[in-house]
């Protein structure tokens, strides 16, 4: 099973970003993607931005994955 994972761009230089997620930062590279500018979310999966998301569905997403991390404990 494959997952892509809402993360925040913090800053980028050409086609490579950092992205955050719960204050983990990474690089992630946005070869797939155009338009993309700090304060974005986008989906992130094997090190690449996928998709370009509004707030509203990031923050449904994570949500989603705080519940589910909730009910493992």
């Amino acid at each position: 099973m494959c997952l892509a994972v809402p993360h925040k761009v913090v800053e980028i230089n050409g086609k490579e970003a950092i992205t955050e997620l719960g204050g983990i930062k990474k690089k992630t590279r946005l070869d797939l993607l155009e338009d993309v500018k700090v304060g974005d979310f986008v989906l992130v999966h094997a090190g690449f931005a996928i998709e370009k998301l509004n707030p509203e569905e990031a923050r449904e997403i994570l949500d989603a994955w705080r519940e589910i991390e909730e009910h493992q404990s």
